[in-house]
């Protein structure tokens, strides 16, 4: 019985085809026995008749073999190629299913987001028990989270683990330069889909990107293409609400790298999306998790250390991970070594992170300058902010910069005080304070664009007082606002006086730090010299060897444990 229901979904899927085959073949058969009927006749006519026909003879075969393969062809092929609507298709892959087989324990990184699509895992499995208590089953599932971070892989492990089928398709596939070519795909996906699940009892509809066309719908401006977006919103509605009514064995699984309120809320409603998950960036277990499993799939050294190299990489994503012993690999591979080592790995991370090392070549006096701005900036971070070890300290010119002090925050953290704030500022202005103690002046180093010391100083010394109260002169309220001149779609001014206030109180906070900063350099004025001359001798230096020079001054970090 299953053989014949899917010839006949076969036939339902492909039916145009079939019978314009058909069609053709009926035709070069009848032209095949009338040639050969032809051919018969022939040995019964006159001589005379039998020369001109022979001399005519070539050409009506011609003519014969022309339109059996070549014209006739051209014309069933162009009538369904215009017919099925494969003109709205043109340039878009054929959605079918895709063969996979990602197992449930080949998730890692994910925990939070695996145990909620586990539930959908089981709905899946149990549907018809859903169904004989009244209830019914989800039809859609919406991902949400940053890239990378696995949204594809779960999506592949929930169709392996309930044994259905899986058809692909990213948002991009519905959009194209002629009108109706999305609502065109969206039947053509959904037609796949049904067919499917009537032949396996179940299908899935992974949509990636799915804000590529699930964007609010918007007046058209004449053009035709919002007309033809809002149109391909509509028709994915429509299929969603068709499946509520007569087909229990769908689901639609969609992924996106947006916030939801960017999705048009026709799309977002309960009873088209009902389950939300929330994929987020790997904690600190889980990029343990992450690194242990591809470690396995290549050569190390025994002392690689995934526990170290998970505190290193704080907001990595899994495809970030991958990345790096990816890179780690070629690095081996360049020096003739059959296995990853951390310096290795080390090395990749700040590819990755902080870009190739630049061909530019600096003077002597642009090195020392360079040194002295980066011994600030890790002196201060380290003595002053309580939550982040500084891992390394370079002179080497990377991405336009030429130097850096890398910071790592000791753990997540999602809610800051303001002792955090103030040493964030100090360990931005300590570079300013740096040169001014050494050179008696400044450079451009410390300011001119966006993501530059000054820059970020200002960015935060300003976010704490506009949107968090915590300027000298006590003025509460959030006044982040005040740029757009408007608050919950109302016209709110800001008066001079307190715009006065906030810059008071912005540069109050800027000479706080600066003073806090010159005192403490000052008082470490040694330090200061011997970590410039080393970073000058060695242009990099690296964890160990930061924590080497400050034991040497018997100094302990301002993370280091009290007590």
């Amino acid at each position: 019985m299953r053989i014949f229901r899917k010839f006949f979904i076969f036939i339902r899927l492909h039916w145009i085809k079939i019978i314009l085959i058909a069609i053709y073949s009926i035709m070069v058969v009848w032209m095949a026995i009338f040639m050969s009927a032809a051919l018969q006749d022939f040995s019964k006519l006159e001589s005379f008749s039998r020369r001109q026909l022979s001399a005519q003879m070539g050409y009506f075969l011609l003519i014969g073999i022309f339109s059996a393969f070549i014209q006739l062809p051209m014309f069933f092929g162009m009538y369904y190629f215009l017919y099925s609507g494969a003109f709205m298709n043109i340039g878009k892959h054929k959605m079918k299913p895709a063969k996979v087989n990602v197992k449930w324990t080949d998730v890692i990184g994910m925990e939070g987001a695996k145990k909620e699509a586990w539930e959908v895992v089981k709905l899946l499995k149990d549907r018809h028990l859903v169904k004989s208590i009244g209830g019914k089953i989800i039809k859609g599932v919406m991902m949400i989270g940053p890239p990378g971070c696995g949204k594809t892989y779960l999506a592949k492990a929930i169709a392996t683990e309930c044994g259905l089928p899986l058809i692909p398709a990213t948002g991009s596939d519905f959009i194209g330069m002629f009108v109706g070519q999305g609502v065109a795909a969206m039947k053509s996906l959904f037609k796949q889909a049904r067919a499917q699940a009537e032949m396996h009892g179940g299908c899935l509809i992974f949509i990636d990107e799915i804000d590529s066309f699930a964007r609010p719908r918007t007046a058209d401006m004449g053009f035709g293409g919002t007309m033809s977006n809002n149109a391909t919103i509509n028709q994915f509605l429509t299929e969603m609400d068709g499946l509520r009514q007569t087909e229990n064995n769908i689901v639609v699984i969609a992924a996106t790298n947006v916030n939801e309120s960017e999705l048009d809320s026709a799309v977002m409603r309960a009873g088209r999306f009902d389950r939300k998950i929330y994929v987020t960036r790997p904690n600190l277990k889980e990029r343990k998790e992450v690194f242990d499993f591809y470690l396995k799939k290549v050569s190390h050294e025994e002392m690689v250390n995934s526990l170290i190299l998970a505190q290193r990489t704080l907001w990595f994503s899994p495809a970030d991970i991958e990345n790096m012993i990816r890179e780690g690999s070629l690095i081996a591979s360049r020096d003739s070594r059959t296995k990853i080592n951390m310096k290795d790995l080390s090395e990749a991370y700040d590819r990755i992170v902080f870009g190739m090392k630049s061909n530019l070549i600096l003077t002597q006096k642009e090195k020392e300058w360079t040194a002295y701005h980066e011994a600030g900036h890790a002196i201060i971070g380290y003595l002053h902010q309580p939550d982040d070890d500084v891992i390394k300290a370079s002179i080497v010119p990377r991405r336009g910069s030429l130097g850096m002090v890398v910071p790592r925050p000791k753990e997540e953290l999602y809610c800051l005080n303001k002792n955090q704030l103030i040493a964030d500022i100090k360990v931005s202005v300590a570079s300013y304070v740096a040169e001014q103690i050494k050179f008696g002046t400044t450079s451009q180093g410390v300011g001119g664009a966006p993501g530059s010391d000054f820059y970020e100083a200002m960015r935060t010394a300003s976010y704490m007082v506009k949107n968090l109260g915590m300027g000298k002169s006590g003025l509460l309220g959030d006044f982040g606002f005040q740029d757009s001149g408007s608050i919950y779609g109302g016209e709110f001014k800001v008066s001079e006086k307190t715009k006065e206030i906030i810059d008071s109180d912005i540069q109050d906070i800027f000479r706080l730090c600066i003073k806090d900063v010159e005192a403490t350099l000052l008082a470490h004025r040694d330090l200061f010299e011997y970590f410039a001359n080393e970073l000058l001798k060695k242009e990099e230096l690296e964890y160990d060897e930061i924590e080497a020079i400050f034991d040497k001054f018997g100094i302990k970090p301002a993370s280091h444990p009290k007590g």
